[in-house]
């Protein structure tokens, strides 16, 4: 599993560090339960049939509670549950599908003076933001790929913390709760990418021990016989023509569009616009982009402002410190799994980069 970071304020740092401390933790609930599934045609939005081989939709048996993840159940709990936030329809998918967020808190109010890239040639980022400069925003998103569905429980569970005080298992979160009230704003979307999460008609993929075949094909797609295109490969066409692929997986929306790589600076795909423009009217300090496939946590080092690089090492420490006293990476020795130099990167330019150049966050 991975998640992608970018900031905006160095000096929101320290309470940002425990609030993502607690999250990245939460986000590994059920983690090692990957799966794979049976054949049958299926039909995007645009009624085109794709092929999956014998076997490769099996969904796990006895899914437990805490595994929301189709896009149906997930609108389901939102709507139900969430009582303390807002829930909101920010914009459609290329396929026409809803895209939903959850909101806790009071929103910045008013504008700034200036642009980010003008603050920034300003000096203070404050002439951008405005007058609630100080405001504590965090932004969660996931589901920017179909196919990685461990963000979208993440979040869910979240969602039910910040509610109920405990996650779906029913077990408490004393931290994230004491941290949500020194927060002024959080902004989740747990789908980003419905097209791609529909593609894939399973809540939980069955565990197959280390041969990821399956789990890759329903991600980045492959040909009717099996095989996978895999990654990087995935992302030589942008758009994917669908009609040469046998299965598209879940990265790509019904536009064949892999929302990681829009065209930035041209015609961007809805679901990206409507990601710009969420940011731009909320103005997070710090975004998480919950995308997963590899086997331990890490984060990312997004393309960022390099003024930003100490804020993220800083989260790097405490984060992977955290991971790693508590099993969940290769060692239990923070000297080693805590070193931001291991996070390399920046990783390259992607959705993360251009909203960090978006707006900073």
């Amino acid at each position: 599993m991975n998640y992608d970071t970018s900031f905006i304020s160095p000096a929101s740092s320290k309470k940002s560090v425990r609030l993502l401390k607690g999250i990245a933790i939460l986000l590994l609930i059920g983690e090692s339960l990957t799966s794979n599934g049976q054949s049958l045609k299926i039909k995007n939005q645009t009624n085109k049939s794709f092929q999956i081989p014998n076997g490769y939709l099996i969904e796990r048996e006895n899914i437990p509670p805490f595994w929301i993840s189709s896009t149906a159940n997930v609108i389901r709990f939102i709507k139900k549950n969430v009582h303390k936030g807002t829930v909101e329809i920010i914009g459609k998918s290329a396929g026409g599908k809803p895209i939903y967020a959850v909101f806790y808190g009071k929103a910045r109010q008013g504008k700034g003076t200036s642009t980010f890239s003008g603050a920034l040639g300003f000096g203070n980022v404050a002439v951008y933001r405005g007058k609630d400069h100080q405001k504590r925003v965090y932004m969660g998103i996931a589901g920017v790929h179909g196919g990685e569905f461990e963000g979208i429980v993440g979040i869910v569970n979240l969602i039910a913390i910040i509610e109920t005080g405990k996650d779906l298992r029913g077990i408490d979160w004393p931290d994230i709760s004491a941290s949500m009230a020194k927060v002024d704003r959080l902004i989740f979307i747990p789908i980003v990418n419905p097209d791609g999460r529909d593609r894939i008609p399973l809540d939980m993929e069955l565990f197959r021990g280390q041969n990821g075949t399956v789990h890759e094909y329903l991600n980045t797609g492959g040909k009717a016989d099996g095989t996978i295109t895999g990654w990087p490969m995935i992302k030589e066409f942008i758009p994917l023509d669908f009609p040469t692929v046998g299965f598209p997986g879940g990265y790509p929306n019904d536009a064949g569009v892999n929302i990681q790589h829009d065209d930035f600076f041209g015609q961007r795909q809805p679901e990206t616009q409507a990601l710009f423009n969420l940011t731009e009217r909320g103005k997070p300090d710090l975004l998480l982009n919950m995308r997963t496939g590899a086997t331990y946590v890490t984060a990312f080092r997004a393309y960022l402002e390099p003024a930003l690089s100490p804020t993220f090492d800083s989260l790097y420490t405490h984060i992977h410190t955290e991971l790693a006293l508590n099993g969940l990476q290769k060692t239990k020795n923070p000297a080693v799994e805590a070193n931001p130099r291991r996070a390399g990167g920046p990783v390259g330019y992607n959705l993360d980069g251009a909203l960090n150049l978006h707006l900073g966050y």
